[in-house]
């Protein structure tokens, strides 16, 4: 890891019961979140749920109705941005066309009215880092989509911030400079060993990039931890249904009976199947939806329950294949191995695993 200085140590970040309404429209509920110092924290969740808006408070550029946030221990409601000691990456670059790309690397330290030899050592030290030096006295118009998101981090990177806030910065990117810069940020993170925030409504990114990932949804939290822990155990429908790709598929199903440490339902009304989970606010009768990812199911293959239906669309992948399978409602999806020869019209056996499923009340809370 990178030795750092006092003057650029990260923080950790404590938000405290923040509330944001534009209008009567109450856009921030009530949210609480800790922040771990050094941590990669991303923010998803569907257009409109509020991450844009979390961060811009974080970062002082919208008010706070009310609640603290607090950085390395110092409450920072009253502070404007320039004295938050964050830097903020926005989904536009943001660069000055008619300046080079030094000039617009130091343009903020020339701000600051820091000396010549550490504006260049600091932009030489981020070029560095971003492997941009041969472009720093280019124009951003000579430079790709990807080449001109790294000026702007590297923007950034000079000012030697506490807090990174990136706000969706590979949207506009294409597929492939997106994955190439997802593998540049987490580099970049190691390298820096700072405190990043990043909002996304692209759960792959999400899932990639961070160290813990809270979803939001109309404005509340609605789970926060690990990637694995979010993809594994779910605490409700929203979360079981945008994280992963594709989709955890949903099937509606009752409880048949049910014991201290497990709940046996009904499977299409053909079947029954016993999962290790329960809920004190279930009772025998009571409808239920099965969660199972695409990739849990078993394909021809038997399990702890299976079920048969007609294969209507089938995608290829090369490293895997998607059927979609008949079902009232929203079809069933199954990967299955890349060189299936499973076609259109085919019947297949689809195998369930108790031990995959998730279970979710009529609340749409997980049961445990």
């Amino acid at each position: 890891m990178k030795d750092r200085s006092k003057e650029d140590e990260v923080a950790d970040i404590n938000i405290n019961t923040i509330n944001k309404y534009y209008g009567d429209v109450h856009v921030i509920k009530d949210i609480s979140l800790d922040i771990k110092s050094q941590s990669f924290t991303v923010l998803v969740g569907p257009s409109g749920c509020g991450k844009s808006t979390m961060l811009r408070m974080i970062a002082g550029l919208e008010d706070i109705n009310s609640g603290t946030i607090s950085i390395d221990g110092e409450v920072v409601n009253d502070l404007p941005p320039k004295q938050r000691n964050i830097a903020m990456v926005f989904q536009s670059y943001a660069l000055y066309p008619h300046m080079t790309v030094f000039d617009n690397m130091a343009f903020g330290l020339k701000l600051e009215k820091r000396s010549k030899d550490e504006i260049n050592e600091r932009v030489q030290e981020a070029a560095r880092i971003l492997q941009i030096e041969e472009y720093l006295q280019r124009k951003p118009k000579q430079l790709s989509g990807g080449q001109r998101q790294r000026v702007a981090i590297g923007r950034a990177i000079t000012r030697k911030p506490k807090v990174f806030l990136f706000d969706e910065p590979l949207s506009n990117l294409d597929a492939a400079l997106r994955v190439q810069m997802r593998v540049e940020l987490a580099k970049l993170h190691d390298q820096l060993n700072a405190t990043m925030i990043y909002v996304t409504h692209d759960q792959t990114e999400a899932m990639t990039l961070a160290d813990d990932i809270v979803v939001l949804d109309e404005g509340i939290v609605s789970q926060k931890g690990s990637p694995m822990e979010l993809y594994s155990n779910p605490s409700n429908l929203f979360v079981g249904g945008f994280i992963g790709s594709p989709k955890m598929n949903f099937v509606d199903s009752k409880i048949l009976s049910s014991t201290n440490d497990s709940t046996e339902i009904d499977i299409f009304g053909t079947s029954k199947i016993t999962i290790p989970k329960t809920s004190s606010n279930s009772s025998n009768g009571d409808s239920v939806t099965l969660g199972i990812r695409p990739e849990h199911l078993l394909v021809n293959q038997d399990g702890d329950a299976s079920w048969e239906s007609k294969v209507f669309v089938v995608e290829k992948l090369g490293s895997g294949t998607f059927l979609y399978l008949e079902k009232d409602g929203e079809p069933l999806v199954v990967e299955t191995e890349g060189d299936s020869n499973i076609k259109v019209g085919d019947t297949v056996k689809v195998g369930f695993t108790a031990s995959r499923c998730q279970l979710f009340d009529s609340s749409n809370q997980a049961f445990k």
